[in-house]
């Protein structure tokens, strides 16, 4: 995969497909920018090795409509101001107004086209689509790891219709960061897997299985395996199509002398809700009617020890639904155990992110990436699409 520094970028136009899909309140301001920010290093190199920039990006869902309210509009005024300089939105993604507006550029210039999703050709992958796209540059730069698990026409199909290309600085920190975690790991590995379903790690779980030295399950999706060790986890979240699997990856883990750790006690509510009746118990004493919500103080001294030496440390999903103060008590525990090892630690993950963020520990770990389903697919073991498109000729 070639990178960005290689490539000569003066006078050439670039297009840039980074992810600006960030959140905005009701007034059209943006809340949170860091996606912006994580992609201006690749910006500013481009800028000033006076190549013409061109960036694309989505916004939302507008379902190949135009939807005013995912207009990319504040995404530029904000970087303008980031950049104290001059950043030119087009009143589309294609089409002669924006090629008029390309062939205007001089070096150093920045045109941010209009939300790709505003053509539902850009989910389909349209081979037309792609090559109006691929008419406006020289150079393609992918910057978006979040949507490279996407084969989307500005992550795949522009990909393969433009000769130079390159990974941006985000995408190669976060495909080093991962490398560095999973494939080349200073030892002990130590993964941690929470979140509610079973179904949609199960893969990655199963691929891990071959890598890491220990692993920790914690999240709603806990309750599959204990369930399917036979224990009663009273009304707790359960997918039971999934209870034979559960069983046969405890055996897996075993038999590769994969060390598996599952909750020993609970933060269980009568209901879900932020004001229901609470109470600590063990994992063999869920009362009938109750659900787990959270991990107990038990199993977070038991995690916290089995992180005590780790070297590296990947973690996916949160220990249980942090998103009410109630239940919040074991994810904000593991943030800041995972902060205080002696460890490379990489979060992935929307929810993981967040929790991290809300504990205030964000400073405290290695490397927090900005996609979730693009980490959860490296994590099964897959070539994420945007990123095999890169190493096309």
């Amino acid at each position: 995969m070639k990178h960005i520094q290689d490539i000569h970028l003066q006078a050439k136009r670039v297009l840039l497909r980074a992810d600006f899909n960030v959140p905005m309140d009701e007034r059209g301001q943006i809340t949170d920018d860091i996606r912006i920010r994580m992609v201006l290093p690749t910006i500013r190199h481009i800028v000033e090795g006076k190549g013409r920039l061109i960036i694309c990006s989505h916004m939302g869902r507008p379902k190949g409509q135009r939807v005013e309210a995912f207009s990319l509009a504040p995404v530029a005024r904000h970087l303008e101001l980031l950049l104290d300089r001059q950043v030119t939105l087009a009143t589309d993604c294609v089409g002669g107004e924006v090629e008029a507006v390309v062939e205007k550029m001089t070096d150093g210039d920045i045109v941010l086209l209009e939300n790709l999703r505003f053509h539902k050709e850009e989910t389909d992958n349209d081979p037309a689509f792609s090559e109006q796209l691929a008419r406006f540059a020289d150079v393609y730069v992918n910057d978006a790891f979040a949507c490279s698990h996407r084969a989307h026409a500005s992550v795949v199909g522009v990909a393969g219709r433009i000769g130079e290309k390159a990974a941006g600085f985000l995408l190669q920190r976060e495909m080093d960061y991962f490398h560095k975690s999973m494939d080349e790991p200073v030892r002990p590995l130590v993964a941690i897997i929470g979140g509610a379903k079973v179904s949609s790690k199960l893969g990655a779980l199963e691929n891990m299985l071959g890598k890491v030295d220990r692993m920790i399950i914690g999240g709603a999706m806990a309750n599959t395996f204990l369930k399917s060790m036979g224990v009663d986890v009273g009304a707790s979240k359960v997918e039971d199509d999934l209870l034979d699997s559960a069983r046969k990856f405890v055996d897996a883990a075993d038999a590769k002398g994969v060390k598996l750790y599952l909750p020993v006690d609970f933060v269980v509510a009568d209901r879900f809700a932020a004001d229901a009746v609470t109470k600590n118990v063990t994992f063999r004493d869920i009362p009938s009617g109750w659900m787990a919500l959270d991990i107990g103080p038990a199993s977070t001294i038991l995690f916290r020890e089995v992180l005590d030496d780790a070297k590296t440390i990947i973690w996916n999903g949160p220990m249980g639904a942090f998103e009410m103060d109630a239940f919040a008590r074991g994810t904000m525990a593991m943030c800041q155990n995972v902060a205080a090892a002696h460890a490379l630690s990489i979060v992935g993950g929307g929810d993981s992110n967040a929790a991290v963020k809300k504990s205030g520990e964000e400073r405290n770990i290695s490397y927090m990436s900005t996609g979730g389903g693009a980490f959860l697919e490296l994590m099964e073991g897959k070539t994420l699409p945007g990123v095999a498109a890169l190493d096309q000729i």
